[in-house]
């Protein structure tokens, strides 16, 4: 597995091709099925799920206080037809193939989805 770059950009650019590759995308859930959400850098009081393009990158981060969770997969007409638009609905931020001290971009849903909507045509 290629780690990320230093570049937000080029791990943003790598989770919308690896993930359209894969067809999946990653996100970590707890045994109660509870999604991985933290507090938005940019608004305290808005939430974050963080994504990654691999399920070696999620995995990377299931220690310490986050060793309850691993890493599941989502298809990806599963999450640009209800995730992104739900998140929006519920005043969610993407995070974007975060590092392992949690370090990112952060992105309104429905600009993810028209990045996603870009590569796709």
């Amino acid at each position: 597995m290629q780690p990320l770059s230093e570049s937000l950009q080029e791990n943003f650019d790598r989770l919308i091709i690896e993930s359209l590759e894969q067809g999946c995308i990653w996100a970590l859930r707890d045994e109660d099925d509870n999604w991985a959400i933290v507090e938005s850098e940019i608004n305290p009081e808005i939430g974050v799920i963080p994504f990654w393009s691999n399920q070696e990158l999620a995995a990377q981060l299931c220690n310490g206080d986050w060793a309850v969770y691993k890493p599941v997969a989502i298809a990806m007409e599963e999450f640009l037809d209800d995730w992104l638009t739900g998140m929006h609905e519920d005043v969610l931020r993407a995070g974007i193939n975060w590092n392992t001290d949690l370090e990112g971009q952060e992105l309104e849903p429905l600009d993810l989805l028209e990045e996603f909507e870009s590569e796709l045509e």
